[in-house]
């Protein structure tokens, strides 16, 4: 077969394949690349050596069974026999459900995650959306510093682990989204520097250096990037990708790295038949990452909708410290904001950054579903100090609420796993790096940040520790037990209602109306025909909701509906969603 590989600086470039060493050739028609031809099979163990260095693992490397550190394999994609026909599964009208898959269960597999695949199905989502699994150093961790772009964790199954979960997914109706990082790489195990200028320090990130972009070398690299992007879509049959952290993509050329990543993935799904789609998190609220590239935008297909988060947290918990700040000052009305406009920083003034942020979204040629909602996420739990969330703090019927908010919102909804049981167990920031020095970095790293914020060391949470790992194991046993029992229930009834109210996948964001009362803390809106209340207060609230007949379709305490004067009374802490008409 043949072995090649970009290295535009070196003098001499041998490959050790199966303990035999030959030389590499430049390639005469693409420049900085060499190539050779060596005997191998699914399985060989590879590796270049550049300038007579050290045995390197390949950059484009499909598996490292040995991890970042060790030799790559030779992965035969056409060896694994797909069992499900699959159409694909689009993103309107989805419901996307976040997975870790080293907490998802205790043996944390994909095979053990695929075995619990059913449950999502019982619970109506759509969409399974995997955190990154590219390879990081040890067996556990979040999975956002890996190396190895085009490969799959090893621990977690390797390659055909990941196409073992994607058939299993797909045979139940389920569509699979993986979260891909190509703003930075880890620390641990990047050799990418010693074959090409993959980084630059033209920019520089939180991370240091920038991936390369815009600067000399930056084809390459760009292309690095596209074909690790569509090498999941294509060899392992993924519906879409979350691209993380895209605001930290420093490029300066004509055409944007993501608008030429939105053009191959929209290409790649039209040789393919099946709808593909990119999910960007960006703290940027600029809408031209969502407006269709005919309409000047980038083409991306959705974005992760951080202001409905903020504004939703800070009315359910009354936190209002750095970046809630803005959205503390009126949570009731920063959550109508949102559900009627999308972003709550669109133009404004943001206390947290000290200047004005965002731009607003023209709904007319953005369709709501290209932001995605949620009130819960890895980020949002796990960045806290002790991994907290909303149930170590709400009681079931704010959870409920907040369900309520999430489901029938205009937004793609999204859930992190186990919210829909309000599970007991945390999700806490774990680490299992094999470097001393990197561990005990990342353990001081971690007390500092939170020191500031006035945390004792000693109650925060040591990455490290195999214990704190194992904590955010979600506890299956927890769904069989009230509460969890019940918010189980209402999060199935309400993903059912999402399916079955057309309204409720209306694109059109400026349909939505929303009333609200800041003081007596209820929010009403409308979506067509249904209509959803939720009272923030442990009192009761009346809820204006006009006179025409409505009909409960779903609500978290007995309530009746309105009567003629067209009130609706809502007991405290409580969510009401109806049918008017």
């Amino acid at each position: 077969m043949q072995f090649e590989v970009w290295a535009p600086q070196a003098g001499r470039v041998t490959l050790q394949c199966d303990g035999t060493t030959r030389a590499l050739e430049r390639d005469p028609e693409r420049e900085g690349w060499w190539r050779t031809e060596a005997e191998a099979r699914d399985g060989s163990r590879y590796g270049f050596a550049v300038d007579d260095g050290p045995v390197l693992p390949d950059p484009r490397s499909r598996r490292q069974p040995d991890g970042p550190d060790g030799l790559s394999a030779v992965v035969d994609h056409g060896r694994y026999a797909w069992r499900a026909e699959w159409a694909g599964r689009a993103l309107p009208g989805a419901v996307l459900y976040e997975l870790h898959v080293g907490t998802y269960t205790r043996e944390g597999t994909l095979d053990a995650a695929a075995e619990r695949l059913g449950h999502l199905v019982e619970l109506g989502v759509t969409h399974v959306e995997l955190m990154p699994l590219c390879p990081f150093p040890g067996r556990h961790g979040w999975g956002y510093e890996g190396v190895s772009l085009w490969a799959v964790h090893e621990p977690y199954g390797g390659p055909e682990g990941l196409k073992r979960f994607v058939d299993r997914a797909h045979e139940l109706g389920l569509g699979v989204v993986l979260d891909v990082v190509h703003n930075h790489l880890g620390p641990s195990g990047n050799y990418l520097p010693v074959f090409g200028p993959y980084f630059t320090d033209t920019h520089h990130t939180p991370w240091g250096s920038a991936v390369n972009l815009d600067a000399p070398g930056s084809d390459e690299v760009r292309a690095y990037l596209l074909g690790s992007a569509l090498a999941w879509l294509r060899d392992y049959r993924v519906d879409g990708l979350r691209l993380d952290a895209v605001h930290a993509l420093a490029d300066t050329r004509a055409c944007h790295f993501l608008e030429e990543l939105s053009t191959a993935v929209d290409a790649l799904a039209a040789e393919t038949g099946r709808p593909l789609f990119l999910i960007a998190e960006s703290d940027l609220n600029d809408p031209r990452l969502i407006t269709p590239r005919e309409g000047g935008g980038l083409g991306l297909h959705a974005q992760w909708n951080d202001d409905f988060h903020h504004a939703l947290h800070t009315a359910l918990t009354g936190e209002s410290q750095g970046y809630y700040a803005d959205f503390g000052r009126a949570p009731m009305a920063a959550v109508a904001k949102t559900l009627t406009r999308g972003y709550f920083h669109d133009g404004t003034y943001s206390s947290f950054r000290g200047r004005h942020h965002g731009r607003p979204l023209d709904s007319t040629r953005v369709a709501a579903h290209r932001l995605l909602g949620y009130s819960q996420t890895h980020d949002q739990i796990g960045n806290r100090a002790q991994g907290d969330r909303l149930s170590a703090t709400l009681s079931p019927g704010l959870l409920a609420c907040a369900a309520a908010l999430t489901l029938t919102a205009p937004f793609t909804p999204m859930l992190f796993m186990g919210e829909e049981w309000a599970a007991g167990t945390p999700w806490q920031f774990f680490t299992d790096h094999t470097d001393p020095e990197l561990a005990e970095a990342v353990r001081r790293g971690r007390r500092r940040e939170f020191a500031a914020h006035g945390w004792a060391e000693e109650d925060v949470p040591d990455p490290q520790d195999p214990a704190t790992r194992d904590r955010s194991c979600l506890d299956w046993t927890e769904p069989e037990n009230e509460p969890h029992a019940r918010v189980l229930a209402w999060y199935r009834r309400l993903v059912a209602l999402r399916h079955e109210q057309a309204d409720l996948t209306d694109p059109d964001l400026a349909d939505t109306k929303v009333a609200y009362d800041e003081q007596e803390r209820w929010l009403a809106f409308r979506r067509g025909d249904v209509r959803v209340a939720v009272n923030l207060a442990k009192s009761p609230a009346a809820i204006p909701l006009g006179p025409r007949h409505a009909r409960v379709l779903a609500a978290w305490e007995p309530v009746e509906a309105p009567g003629a004067d067209g009130v609706l009374h809502v007991p405290g802490e409580s969510a009401v969603v109806l049918l008017q008409g």
